[in-house]
Formats: structure tokens, sequence, C-alpha cells
């Protein structure tokens, strides 16, 4: 379980940086990819705090759930992939 989490962490971390938002500055679309960057944040954040305390199933999750909502965003068209498009079900 732990090299699972471990794998899903960096999927997390690669996805975060791997986008930048789609829409113009000062627009409510732009405020929403930038609240999905900050969730995903938040949940990478909070997986490695679990990781590191040995609750693998709640990072995983944790790791799982931000990925999740990069992945919608992006397909949403929220987002632009700048690298790694395998890791995004476009």
């Amino acid at each position: 379980m732990g090299e699972k989490t471990h794998r899903y962490e960096r999927l997390l971390n690669t996805a975060r940086s791997s986008v930048e938002c789609s829409a113009e500055q000062s627009t409510i679309c732009n405020d929403f990819s930038r609240k999905v960057l900050f969730i995903a944040s938040l949940y990478a954040t909070q997986g490695t705090r679990f990781s590191e305390a040995g609750a693998n199933e709640d990072a995983l999750a944790c790791f799982s759930y931000g990925h999740g909502w990069l992945d919608a965003a992006v397909t949403c068209g929220y987002f632009r992939i700048t690298a790694h498009r395998d890791i995004f079900t476009v």
C-alpha cells in the first residue's frame, strides 16, 4: 500500500505542475480554476501528512481525490495541459 500511495502522490504533484488556467485573468472561470488548484494543493498537503503518519489508506484517498479535481477541471476546459498529457483522461 505504501508504494501505491507514493505513486499517487507523485501523480498528483505532477498533475499540479502540468496545468495552467485557460481563462482570462479577472474572470469567474479563472477564479474557479484557481480554487481547483487550491483544493488540489490542500489534498496534496493532507495526503502527505497522512502518509507521514502511516495512514496510507487516507493518504491515497487524498491524493486520488486531489487528482480527480484536476482531471475533471481539465476535461471541462478550465485548464490547459502544459506537460504530461498522458496522466489526464482527455
